[in-house]
């Protein structure tokens, strides 16, 4: 499936979308999450440039909210934003990824990883098997993690890909977070104790507050659109938790 905006983007932004859906639909049983209707597709203005924002989410059973966001600004700057939120039912950890780019350009961010939501911070056991098993990155721009970076994992990647090699690395590293992360969901029972369940939410809530840190994200929202809608769209669409 493609959306009007996706079609507009940097070639890597396309195809990691493209990847994305794919592998939802082809290795969950999804089925349609309710967006608030004037969150779906988003129009404003950023420093005199059209800013467009288009939202899509699915859910699944192991998954809560599957969402996927791609937004454009002007003729120069494309974003995709990934989150996949687990059920609290489900002992998982939280897959993400961005990629900040410009047509014509250079992707300036890639980031992608599986966060655990453990107590001590630590990927299971299945996870760290199958990550450690696949081939070690290589990448000649490697970026540091913000000073909020704790929840990420030991796996995570954040890059500067130079070039379409690079490019094409870290569509395929994505693509086996995504795989990997799927079949694993899909063989993991649902926990049936409260403390492990609970155990589970203040993990995502913490993973949400950190990422609600990330000041360049919120800048250009309320540059847009103010600080009112900001604290709305990332409180209740980019990183919403179960309270």
């Amino acid at each position: 499936m493609q959306t009007s905006l996706r079609n507009q983007q940097h070639a890597l932004i396309r195809k990691l979308a493209d990847c994305i859906e794919e592998i939802w639909l082809s290795q969950l049983t999804v089925s349609p999450y309710r967006v608030p209707e004037d969150l779906g597709y988003i129009e404003g203005c950023l420093e005199g440039e059209r800013l467009v924002i288009e939202n899509r989410c699915y859910q699944a059973p192991q998954f809560r909210k599957l969402h996927l966001e791609l937004a454009q600004v002007g003729n120069h700057l494309d974003i995709l934003h990934c989150v996949m939120f687990p059920n609290p039912e489900y002992a998982l950890p939280i897959f993400g990824a961005d990629l900040v780019g410009g047509r014509g350009g250079a992707i300036s961010a890639a980031i992608a990883d599986l966060s655990p939501v453990s107590a001590d911070r630590i990927l299971p056991s299945a996870y760290r098997a199958a990550l450690s098993a696949l081939p070690s990155p290589q990448f000649s721009q490697p970026r540091a993690l913000p000073e909020w970076g704790d929840i990420f994992s030991e796996f995570c990647l954040f890059v500067r890909p130079v070039g379409t090699p690079e490019e094409e690395e870290f569509l395929d590293r994505v693509r086996s977070f995504l795989t990997i992360h799927c079949q694993i969901a899909s063989q993991t029972t649902p926990l049936t104790s409260s403390r492990d369940v609970a155990t589970v939410l203040a993990g995502q809530r913490y993973y949400c507050t950190k990422q609600q840190q990330n000041d360049k994200t919120r800048r250009v929202l309320e540059k847009s659109f103010g600080e009112e809608w900001t604290d709305r769209y990332m409180n209740t669409m980019l990183f919403d938790y179960v309270a």
